[in-house]
């Protein structure tokens, strides 16, 4: 077994911990497991180490479907034009895609909870039998999660609920259904449950310092998304009918509705966002639901947007990342509540269906569409910014004390007078912070007898570093102006607190006398600009495969980014892993098919509809209701174009097409619209990007990482890879 212990990988990680439990050591490595769980810290360590597993959600994986082309798409050997060209192996996939290969990560995850769970049955920790279950409960969950996030990706997985022993035979593991693992997953949940609604139970409330914990709701979401998944086509064997999960959704929804969480509906002031559905995206959801009662666990970390899917004209935007396909665009209602484009008449994408009845007006394609498309999309002539112009002053002197300078205080301004090399003197300190507006400017009047060559500008606290060397200021015999634009350095710098202040060095020539007055630094928001996409235009299309800077598609992403966002102030959002949106959207999805559209289920005491369902998530979006009577079908379009546009760019739609098995009819093509500004006016071609190679049913699954596949073969013979990926 000693050659298994050092060839397995995963698998020996699943296996270490019950029996030899001098393997799983605290990082002194001197304490057994006995005594971990004897120690109420170390107990609650041990917990904490069993979070951190599941791949954090982002938007890059929007460039891996319809919802987006990415900006390097053509870029010799990056992960986008690999995918889309179908160059990726089994052994190569992790490079490629949107989160690695995280088989092994979640069995890491998976095993630290297995010792967890299994430990606590003996643990001789000082806690309240309370406590101890509602840990165990957490442990139930994150386990759930984990096995959640692998069936997603890989379907069929090895089940392990408990520590395996060091000399446990991998040879005779086989791969549990997709139905059986959601059996499991409900099961750690259903368990989870049973715990107490208490603060040291299972609670629904987050108390301090216990956000990212796992809670009762997302146990329940969960649950919700686990089955909805197990009913759907790619995975349905019988087991999950849609009855069986319109009942478990139906349950969830209940339990969270009932439990204070609702929709994120807070109108903004303009200045701020467009509305509700703008704000939700760029508000943080670590309040402890006072204020956002919607996220039901982020998961994801803080996004810069600005930065990795920015507009160009955005300082410090590195590339414009994934760009928005016109696919996406179409499936962006009227604000009338129709449909504007009803499909394509020809293969290409390129003679969209315009629907009459909707007023889409192909010459002016923006106008009065879904409120979601301005909060997700920047499109040629959004607005770039929401703020009214504003600007603040701070007016400044000088310190006392110089180097190598003569001062005289006149009534009315300074003169200085330089008398040996590195001549300086400090500005006076800011009396409050800046507002931290992106434009900073620093100016005076002044008279110079001579030119002062190469000054710099020292940014407290001072160093070599923190420095800026100026153009020359020429000399001067009149008043004159100077403004400098110091932007750059006070967002580099991280300088502006009240407190701080600049040093300001003249050259370093003697015999210069320089009288300076109305010193002042000056803040200044930009006024509102238009985003120019068209070709030629400041964030304009760009087919220039040397730069990743400039939309691929016309369109760049807006949904989770402040606009206030840039290098000194990253305000962007986060995407959400689970949300009460999604299980409203799980529940009609359930309903319709098991029930049809307009049936009220009671289960749980809900009361609602699929269309009832349907209808709050638009009613929060500002969208008109759905109307009765649609027959199934008709309902299902409608359900899907509902969750496309609601979940955009939340690593759904990913997912989605592929448990929908429709893979091959979203994927293989993806379109953009290339403006023309002409002389009063803008014209408008679609145009479509060269086929895409993921679209057939090998890429409905990740493969297992070659490496692994291999260790098994070895072991057993059996090969456990996916369909499609035996290379």
């Amino acid at each position: 077994m000693k050659a298994i212990f050092y060839t397995l990988g995963i698998f020996i990680l699943a296996g270490i911990g019950a029996c030899n439990k001098q393997l799983d050591l605290p990082n002194n490595g001197k304490v057994t497991m006995d005594e971990v769980f004897s120690d109420y810290n170390r107990t609650r360590g041990y917990l904490n180490a069993c979070y951190g597993y599941d791949p954090h959600p982002g938007i890059d994986r929007s460039s891996y479907t319809d919802e987006a082309e990415d900006a390097d798409d053509q870029t010799a050997g990056s992960p986008y034009n690999n995918w889309y060209a179908g160059n990726i192996t089994s052994g190569t996939y992790g490079g490629n895609s949107a989160d690695g290969t995280p088989w092994g990560k979640l069995y890491e995850g998976i095993r630290k909870c297995n010792v967890f769970i299994e430990s606590m049955k003996t643990a001789t920790v000082y806690a309240s039998a309370e406590e101890k279950a509602g840990w165990v409960a957490q442990a139930r969950t994150l386990r759930a999660l984990y096995y959640l996030q692998l069936i997603k990706r890989y379907a069929h997985v090895p089940l392990f609920l408990k520590p395996l022993e060091i000399d446990h035979d991998f040879s005779k593991d086989s791969r549990a259904s997709f139905s059986q693992v959601v059996d499991a997953i409900l099961s750690d949940c259903d368990s989870a449950l049973l715990v107490p609604d208490t603060e040291n139970g299972f609670h629904w409330a987050i108390y301090n310092n216990q956000y990212g914990m796992m809670t009762r709701a997302v146990a329940y979401a969960i649950k919700s998304e686990a089955v909805t998944y197990a009913a759907s086509p790619l995975w349905s064997d019988g087991t999950y009918t849609w009855k069986k999960a319109t009942e478990i959704n139906a349950e969830a929804l209940s339990a969270l509705l009932a439990n204070d969480y609702k929709l994120f509906d807070e109108q903004p002031v303009q200045t701020v966002a467009q509305n509700a559905y703008a704000l939700y995206f760029i508000t943080s959801s670590n309040d402890q639901r006072s204020y956002d009662k919607e996220t039901i666990y982020q998961g994801g970390t803080q996004l810069q947007v600005w930065k990795n899917a920015g507009l160009p004209t955005t300082s410090g935007s590195l590339k414009a990342g994934p760009c928005p396909t016109q696919e996406l665009i179409d499936s962006y209602e009227m604000a009338n509540g129709q449909p504007a484009i009803n499909g394509y008449s020809d293969a290409n994408h390129l003679q969209p269906i315009i629907n009459a009845a909707s007023g889409y007006d192909p010459s002016h394609p923006y106008t009065a569409r879904d409120p979601r498309f301005y909060a997700s999309i920047y499109y040629n002539g959004a607005p770039r910014t929401l703020n009214e112009q504003a600007s603040a002053v701070y007016p400044l002197n000088f310190q006392a004390g110089a180097n190598n300078l003569d001062v005289v205080n006149h009534a009315d301004y300074y003169e200085l007078s330089t008398t040996g090399g590195d001549p300086h003197i400090n500005f006076t300190t800011l009396s409050s912070a800046l507002k931290k507006y992106p434009i900073v400017h620093l100016t005076f009047t002044y008279k110079s007898t001579a030119t002062i060559s190469k000054p710099q500008l020292f940014f407290s606290p001072v160093s070599a570093s923190r420095s800026t060397t100026l153009s020359d200021i020429p000399a001067a015999d009149d008043w004159t102006t100077q403004s400098i634009d110091i932007s750059s350095a006070v967002a580099k710098f991280k300088w502006g607190d009240a407190g701080n202040f600049i040093r300001f060095d003249l050259g370093s020539t003697a015999g210069i006398t320089v009288q300076i007055r109305d010193i002042q630094l000056r803040e200044e928001t930009q006024a509102a600009s238009l985003v120019e996409t068209y070709a030629g235009g400041l964030e304009g299309i760009s087919a220039n495969t040397s730069t990743n800077k400039y939309t691929r598609t016309g369109y760049y992403i807006r949904k989770y980014n402040n606009y206030l966002s840039g290098i000194s102030n990253n305000a962007d959002g986060a995407v959400r892993l689970f949300r009460l949106a999604e299980v409203y959207l799980n529940f009609a999805e359930s309903a319709y098919q098991s029930s049809g559209p307009d049936a009220i289920i009671t289960d749980h005491d809900l009361g609602l509809s699929a269309r009832d369902a349907v209808n709050a998530i638009r009613k929060r979006a500002g969208m008109p209701d759905l109307p009765e009577g649609l027959s199934t079908d008709e309902f299902q379009k409608r359900y899907r174009n509902e969750r496309r546009v609601e979940l955009a760019f939340e690593e759904h739609r990913y997912f989605d097409v592929r448990r929908w098995k429709i893979l091959d009819q979203t994927d293989q093509l993806v379109t953009g619209m290339r403006i023309e500004k002409t002389e009063d006016n803008f014209r408008y071609n679609r145009f479509h990007f060269s086929n895409r190679n993921c679209s057939s049913d090998k890429w409905l699954l990740y493969p297992i990482d070659k490496s692994e596949v291999n260790k098994i073969i070895g072991l057993g013979g059996e090969n456990w890879q996916n369909p499609g990926w035996f290379d």
